[in-house]
């Protein structure tokens, strides 16, 4: 009888490893210079849990890295954080998304961890509630006391036409965030969905969106941004942007409807400068879109870039406290060296000199080589002036943490240069860091080292 349990126990946990390894179908792992390359395929559900089954100890990590910073930030704890997301997000969520994001906390609860939907919602959310929604509010309670500052996330560029070697499009980016965040941005997700287009693209544990914002997609389409810095401004009736911009890449065959997904029933929350690209017709656009305004260009021959400065004058206006005339302001100065840059070596312009260009420490106030804020690879853990607008202090430690570049010819075939770490090179250690500045030690024990690695190329599996 014994022997006949024991047999049953053996054959029962045979069927749920085959239904594991069926559902895990052709996803895969793979962690190379410190990225995390994941290829998920497959139902929305099965997407998701590939995703929360694969990156298990990571997403557990940063979400309680979350829930300290975001506690020691914004004096609000993770229930605040998930009320919110499960009232004002989760029911937006379009079917496939909400399906996903399940199939990850089920991911996750196969490995042995706690998590549910709303953490999953709440964490794709976290810029989107701690830097748009908590301002509104403290601004209904007390006009004046929710000035937003939206950190400026991200200095990037693309180009096409007569700026670049080929003619055809180049697109890089680089991220700033608190570091104690950055240093967990490390994803690389080839994401092959049962409708729409496949998707490479950089990203965070547990996102179902870039979340920075670097994508390209079979498609031909091409995207990445910049924050607005100083927005204000945000509607609890509008579709979360991670979910839009996750339906963007998914499902824009053009940059009209790259706009018209970003656009439609917008909450104004990560406003963005989006730079967007079209591989078919060699076209490239810059989308300022705010909460009430927002305003397209396009070219075929010419170059935008972004350093968390909006153009559109009206969205200036209404919606900002940004000061277009400050040139010692970070936003300002990085827009000065890009467009020295990019005129500089117009016609000239490929990967590689993109990748240079997303390592440049030259501050164009100085006229020369500077760590700072105001330098394209940002480093605001060197800079004793801090960045005011972006709600950094003196010394905070937030800046660049990893860089990405592509071109036509790399993203034809889905490929894409990274480099985690600051792309300069630098190195961030935490306890020399520490040592320095201990008013920063609450972030402990989630700081950590941020190494920079060398640059390398991803490409989606065959």
């Amino acid at each position: 009888m014994k022997s006949k349990f024991v047999l049953m126990l053996l054959m029962l946990s045979s069927v749920l490893l085959a239904s594991d390894d069926a559902r895990l179908g052709k996803s895969s792992r793979e962690d190379k210079n410190g990225w995390i390359y994941v290829h998920l395929e497959g139902k929305p559900a099965d997407i998701g849990y590939q995703h929360g089954y694969l990156l298990a100890p990571e997403i557990d990590d940063a979400l309680k890295m979350f829930k300290q910073f975001l506690e020691g930030s914004t004096k609000e704890n993770w229930n605040f954080y998930r009320n919110a997301a499960e009232r004002m997000f989760w029911p937006k969520l379009e079917k496939e998304y909400q399906e996903e994001i399940e199939g990850i906390a089920e991911g996750l609860r196969a490995k042995g961890l706690k998590y549910d939907k709303i953490d999953i919602t709440a964490m794709n959310g976290w810029m989107e509630l701690a830097q748009y929604y908590l301002p509104s509010l403290m601004e209904k309670a007390k006009p004046g006391s929710g000035n937003n500052k939206a950190p400026g996330n991200c200095s990037a560029f693309i180009a096409t036409g007569s700026y670049t070697e080929d003619g055809k499009i180049v697109m890089a980016h680089n991220s700033w965030v608190d570091y104690v965040v950055g240093e967990r941005w490390n994803i690389v997700a080839d994401i092959v969905p049962e409708k729409g287009h496949r998707i490479m693209m950089d990203s965070f544990p547990g996102f179902i969106h870039s979340g920075d914002d670097f994508v390209m997609t079979d498609a031909g389409i091409l995207y990445t941004e910049t924050t607005i810095t100083q927005f204000k401004g945000f509607d609890e009736n509008g579709t979360p942007e991670f979910m839009r911009a996750r339906k963007a890449a998914q499902y824009a065959n053009s940059i009209d409807d790259f706009v018209t997904i970003m656009s439609t029933n917008n909450n104004g929350a990560y406003a963005n400068t989006w730079l967007v690209g079209d591989l078919k017709t060699n076209e490239i656009a810059k989308l300022d879109l705010g909460l009430k305004h927002h305003h397209l260009w396009r070219t075929m021959d010419g170059v935008y870039v972004g350093s968390n400065f909006a153009t559109d004058k009206e969205l200036l206006a209404d919606e900002t406290t940004f000061d277009v005339n400050d040139k010692n302001n970070s936003p300002n100065a990085r827009k000065i060296r890009w467009e020295q840059l990019v005129n500089q070596h117009k016609g000239k312009i490929n990967s590689a000199l993109a990748r240079l260009f997303e390592a440049d420490h030259i501050d164009a106030n100085l006229g020369a080589t500077a760590e700072n804020r105001c330098v394209i690879c940002g480093h605001n853990d060197e800079d004793p002036h801090g960045t005011p607008e972006f709600s950094w202090a003196p010394f905070y430690p937030g800046g660049s943490v990893q860089g990405k570049v592509t071109s036509a010819s790399l993203a034809k075939d889905l490929k894409f240069w990274g480099r985690m770490g600051h792309p300069c090179g630098a190195d961030f250690i935490a306890s020399t860091f520490l040592e320095k500045h201990p008013e920063f030690k609450w972030m402990l024990p989630y700081l950590r080292d941020m190494k920079a690695y060398p640059w390398t190329l991803f490409e989606a599996k065959k």
